[in-house]
């Protein structure tokens, strides 16, 4: 038995909460999700999300908490490995969305939780929002 292995892009996503919301993106499928994208080559994952998100909406962020990693299957043959990383920011600046998105939001807990999106964004934002909470003095 020859052994074939499966090859798929790494994409790092970052959840980033300030004031009590959680950035989101809207994409080209209408589904909202986590900033962040593909992993280049040699890159550190941790820089790529903190890239990324910077690209995607000018923010600068400091990840700091591996949270999941789990596989999208988005269709037929389009898989991606999701990685996300809690991240935090002290940027006051609104979120400029960027070419790759069609809108930015920032969403109460309760309120992403109802969004449209995959269950492992879902997760990982509450993971996120729990560490937060636990935290606090």
């Amino acid at each position: 038995m020859i052994y074939r292995s499966h090859r798929f892009p790494v994409s790092v996503k970052g959840v980033v909460i300030r004031n009590g919301a959680v950035l989101l993106l809207r994409n080209e499928r209408d589904e909202w999700e986590l900033p962040g994208g593909k992993l280049e080559l040699g890159e550190d994952p941790a820089a790529c999300v903190a890239r990324e998100i910077t690209e995607e909406v000018g923010w600068q962020v400091t990840p700091s908490v591996l949270l999941d990693a789990w596989q999208y299957h988005i269709a037929e043959g389009v898989d991606v490995l999701i990685v996300t990383y809690g991240c935090s920011t002290n940027d006051g600046a609104d979120p400029v969305v960027s070419h790759e998105h069609q809108e930015v939001g920032l969403f109460a807990e309760a309120q992403a939780a109802t969004l449209r999106m995959p269950d492992g964004y879902r997760s990982s934002i509450a993971a996120w929002f729990t560490a937060q909470r636990a935290a606090q003095p």
